[in-house]
């Protein structure tokens, strides 16, 4: 049970990874091409941190499921 229970874990974890990669790739091009970022945010639900930099605000979500750019 506890071998599954890691398993899991490691899995969401590296999805996870995986789609930071991805969406952060969306967030480079689209600041290269000089689009506006407003946020650019892992997870959705309450903010548990975030900063400001320029014009992009970054945050960490309280429900770490979906990634926003």
């Amino acid at each position: 049970m506890l071998n599954i229970l890691i398993a899991a874990v490691k899995t969401i974890f590296m999805l996870g990874i995986l789609v930071i990669i991805h969406e952060g790739g969306h967030f480079i091009v689209a600041k290269l091409c000089k689009i506006k970022v407003n946020e650019f945010s892992v997870g959705f639900g309450k903010k548990l941190w975030s900063v400001k930099k320029k014009d992009t605000m970054y945050s960490v979500r309280l429900i770490p499921l979906r990634w926003i750019c």
